[in-house]
């Protein structure tokens, strides 16, 4: 042992610095120790998940942990924070593991944490000085933990209530980092058009395009924010759709739903449907702009002050109104709307918006008088993505429409005075998508 850890080099790393987030991060802490005086709050990174025997999947830091920390895609698995507000000033400890460097036995011998295994990673000192939290070795925190007698962790509601909420309004770090994965993203879609040849021409196109994005938000980014639908044809109408197993035909349509996470664990989630071919056919076309209306009919309520809910119901009363004047409702658009009827539904069952961030469906555990009940304010960044879904065996819809099914998302911003569409670099019209199609595959102007 003492001849495979000596006689090695110190190898010279990039200059430590202190990081952008780590003003933000702390401001954030703050705020959460304003919530809770008087308490010591532990969140933790959580360890990484077993795929099979030995095999880990790529490790993801818990979002909250994330949130107030702002370590991102660095975080050193089983790591601890600790914010202690019993005084007015938040003080914030950091608990991680140190690497297995040359000096100790497990150098070599622990594939875990060896640095002959997974290479070097940051000092204490280093991510004390990169995310301006004091760190302490992982192994002080259970005798630390018992002098604390009045602590709460993410299993308290009130505490896990309390930090999803404090994500609803994106602070200027944020929202360029969410800039960055919308941009990746609208890289990756361009890829994914390039790609629809080579998805035609194979078995089980839908992955050649699922992998296409991939390619892009791996490279650029850190990974993606969640499975990428990429559903040919009828696939289009199973809302969540991630076996992407199917062919991919001419003259269908294919609808992507994909987005790139950055390394500081921020995403984007933006959906087009596409047709392989390049060109809508008419009845493609009908609905598309169904849909189409729909979003920007969303679009044109998003302003600081209205209710979260006005959302949908801007983009779902034209749905109804629009699958109403297709003659397959039993009753007017007005009475489909009504709260004990809902016959549009079957057309379009989910939501027009959620919130976005550092989950793909961000703040999740918000109570519902502060989410869906809630009122727009500037800095929250949220999806609009209406869809109109007609399966191939609804009986209800004229046969020529059925098995289409179309979803239009983009990621939006509320301003100080209405919305900002943070993916328009996307195309989204019709005209728009046939000639980036042309643009991409066969070198038109665009």
């Amino acid at each position: 042992m003492d001849f495979i850890s000596s006689k090695w080099a110190e190898l010279e790393g990039p200059e430590i610095r202190r990081w952008a987030v780590a003003d933000f991060a702390a401001r954030r802490r703050q705020a959460i120790s304003d919530a809770f005086p008087g308490r010591q709050i532990i969140l933790q990174s959580g360890e990484p998940k077993v795929r099979s025997n030995d095999s880990d999947y790529r490790y993801r830091p818990d979002t909250a942990f994330t949130h107030m920390t702002g370590w991102g895609s660095a975080t050193v698995p089983g790591s601890v924070l600790v914010i202690d507000s019993t005084s007015s000033q938040a003080q914030a400890t950091l608990y991680l593991l140190p690497t297995a460097g040359k000096n100790t036995d497990e150098f070599f011998a622990n594939p875990a944490i060896g640095e002959f295994w997974v290479g070097p990673r940051p000092t204490l000192k280093d991510v004390e000085t990169q995310l301006g939290i004091r760190t302490k070795d992982i192994k002080d925190f259970k005798k630390d933990k018992k002098t604390w007698p009045n602590f709460l962790d993410i299993e308290d509601q009130e505490l896990e209530v309390a930090l999803s909420t404090l994500r609803f309004i994106k602070d200027e770090y944020e929202l360029r980092e969410l800039r960055t994965a919308v941009q990746i993203t609208a890289d990756g879609f361009s890829a994914v058009v390039r790609s629809l040849p080579q998805a035609a021409r194979q078995q089980r196109g839908e992955r050649v395009v699922e992998t296409a994005f991939y390619s892009t938000a791996r490279q650029q980014g850190y990974e993606l924010g969640y499975e990428t639908i990429a559903a040919s044809g009828p696939h289009a109408c199973i809302l969540h759709w991630t076996k992407n197993d199917g062919d991919v035909k001419a003259g269908d349509l294919i609808l992507v739903d994909a987005g790139a996470e950055v390394d500081s664990l921020y995403t984007a989630d933006i959906t087009r449907t596409i047709p392989v071919n390049g060109k809508y056919s008419d009845e493609q076309l009908w609905m598309y702009n169904t849909v189409l209306e729909a979003a920007d009919a969303a679009f044109a309520v998003v302003k600081p002050g209205i209710k979260f809910r006005e959302i949908h119901n801007a983009a779902i009363a034209v749905i109804a109104r629009r699958v109403a004047e297709l003659g397959i409702l039993p009753v007017t658009a007005e009475e489909a709307l009504e709260s004990d009827n809902q016959h549009h539904r079957r057309y379009m069952v989910h939501g027009t918006s959620h919130h976005l961030g550092l989950d793909v469906h961000d703040c999740a555990q918000a109570r519902r008088e502060m989410y869906q009940d809630g009122t727009l304010e500037a800095g929250m960044v949220f999806t609009i993505e209406p869809g109109l879904y007609f399966h191939q065996n609804d009986l209800t819809v004229p046969e020529a429409y059925r098995g289409i099914g179309i979803r239009i998302e983009d990621n939006v911003l509320v301003t100080g005075t209405g919305s900002e569409n943070l993916s328009a670099m996307i195309p989204r019209t019709p005209q728009e998508i046939e000639s980036w199609y042309e643009y991409e595959l066969l070198g038109g102007a665009g």
